[in-house]
């Protein structure tokens, strides 16, 4: 009785830790599979006035890495269509010689969009930042997001959750390095389960200021 009691009890324990463990994979799946349908191609997208561009790494010499420059690529070209009217770069500037929305910015209006129809987020840290920030800052109720096809989920699931009524467009304009997808794709699992933390606790942006109308 006593060895079928512990044996009940290992089993137990052994189904409850690979619940545990299934739970960020079947969170990021159900998370997926949800906010598809908020997902337009540049053909398909209603027109917006703003587009939310999220940063990513660029390199020492100020070049902007793939994943960044597809992103700036995709609202450069939805602003040429007409689909939006202004931009917000929005990255990390948190060290001196790293400068992710300026980099951006200046990008931007190498390819010919004008100065004063891009808005720089210098405190774009994460996507969570992003969001709270476009609400609170840029005084957003609605938006398209600008990222690749792996990260627009959390995006999305994050903007919607902070109040802000956003869609989101893919930034996938070439086949990315295998490696550096994977590893974007595998970081999106703990990720999309910290997103799901940040809303529930609702904390504000580390880094907030005076509203900045988008005009």
């Amino acid at each position: 009785m006593f060895k079928s009691r512990i044996k009940k009890l290992l089993l137990g324990s052994v189904l409850f830790a690979l619940l545990l463990v299934s739970l960020p994979f079947l969170w990021r799946l159900l998370t997926d599979l949800y906010y598809q349908s908020y997902i337009y191609s540049q053909t398909d997208l209603p027109e917006h006035r703003v587009a939310v561009v999220f940063g990513a790494r660029i390199y020492p010499d100020g070049r902007l890495s793939a994943m960044l420059q597809d992103r700036v690529d995709t609202a450069i070209q939805l602003y040429q269509t007409g689909k939006v009217e202004k931009l917000i770069m929005s990255g990390d500037n948190r060290f001196e010689d790293y400068d992710e929305p300026t980099r951006m910015a200046e990008y931007a209006i190498q390819h010919g969009v004008p100065a004063e129809d891009i808005q720089p987020d210098y405190a774009g840290r994460r996507t969570y930042d992003t969001c709270y920030r476009a609400k609170s800052i840029f005084q957003l109720n609605d938006a398209v997001l600008i990222t690749q096809g792996f990260h627009l989920p959390r995006a999305l699931f994050t903007c919607r959750n902070l109040g802000l009524n956003v869609v989101g467009v893919s930034a996938d304009l070439r086949q990315y390095h295998r490696g550096s997808i994977l590893w974007s794709q595998t970081r999106e699992i703990p990720a999309m389960s910290l997103a799901l933390v940040d809303v529930l606790r609702r904390q504000p942006a580390p880094v907030l200021g005076d509203p900045i109308s988008i005009e």
